[in-house]
């Protein structure tokens, strides 16, 4: 009986050990690490902001800050727009999910996949509630296209937010 408790101890402590060891890669994020600068606009008018994706925690996170603000017009108001994305690994050590949150209480949690130069975030989705969809293309090393979307069904999306960024860093 100690020999079957010990080998178990043995086989337990040698998967975490393997577990607490796991190397992460963030190879299709290495594109998008950097601080950006950006202009667009879309339903909420003409604007431009800043973000940044940069590692955190040893590489286990990665943290995308964004500022945005746009002019305001007989219709609309100014808006100035902040949020915080972490974005974390799945229980298999992918980089697949992430969680969001801004200054208008909104948050999201997204399931992240990935196309030849795209990362594209989708969030969950609820019942009476818009499925939103953020995505990230590559252009060219210093440049990345930015679109924000909206769907009642899944199917059919609208650009609420589209826009070019330069990388600064």
């Amino acid at each position: 009986m100690k020999k079957i408790l010990l080998c178990f101890v043995i086989l337990l402590c040698g998967c975490a050990i393997g577990f607490g060891q796991q190397s992460t890669s963030w190879d299709k994020f290495d594109w998008l690490i950097g601080k950006w600068v950006g202009e667009g606009g879309g339903n909420v008018g003409v604007g431009g902001g800043t973000f940044s994706f940069k590692y955190d925690l040893n590489k286990k996170v990665i943290v995308r800050k964004s500022h945005s603000e746009f002019a305001g017009n007989d219709k609309k108001p100014r808006l100035i727009h902040d949020d915080l994305m972490v974005i974390y690994l799945d229980t298999l050590g992918n980089a697949s999910k992430a969680i969001y949150f801004d200054n208008e209480n909104h948050v999201i949690n997204y399931t992240i996949t990935y196309s030849d130069k795209t990362i594209i975030f989708t969030s969950e989705k609820f019942p009476a509630t818009l499925l939103l969809r953020l995505t990230y293309t590559f252009v060219d090393p210093k440049t990345v296209e930015t679109k924000f979307e909206m769907s009642q069904d899944g199917v059919k999306f609208i650009t609420y937010i589209e826009g070019k960024s330069k990388k600064k860093k």
